[in-house]
């Protein structure tokens, strides 16, 4: 008997925090949401860690904006192709995402973003003349 009074106590608690986070959002309204198309990117392409974060800009202008640093602005960024993560990219990023391999003025980078933002992404670099 006394499990089942634990049990609904803890679900009542959960229950009680998950309308709280529902009730702040809905009062925050819809132009709370961040901008940007959540992904990860890999400065320079082929090298270092995955980073969690967004691509946010328009046709010339975009970033790459980090959960935690500051952004990295993408100056003449093009797409030189697009592929599956391999087993070993798979165990750090979305075995079901594609990265987009991208060279810009200061280097190279890879953005992995989910298969059904891979359109919005490709709208926003635009693809190198050699990729064709």
């Amino acid at each position: 008997m006394i499990e089942f009074v634990c049990v609904l106590l803890v679900a009542g608690g959960a229950g009680w925090l998950v309308r709280r986070r529902l009730r702040r959002r809905a009062a925050a309204g819809p132009d709370a949401a961040p901008l940007g198309i959540p992904g990860m990117a890999r400065l320079p392409a082929g090298q270092g860690r995955w980073r969690m974060g967004r691509v946010c800009g328009g046709p010339g202008e975009v970033r790459w904006v980090p959960a935690r640093g500051e952004p990295v602005a993408l100056d003449g960024v093009r797409s030189t192709g697009v592929r599956s993560p391999s087993v070993r990219e798979g165990m750090s990023i979305n075995p079901g995402s594609r990265i987009l391999s991208c060279v810009h003025a200061g280097g190279t980078a890879d953005i992995a973003v989910m298969a059904l933002d891979l359109a919005e992404l490709r709208g926003l670099v635009p693809q190198s003349p050699e990729a064709t």
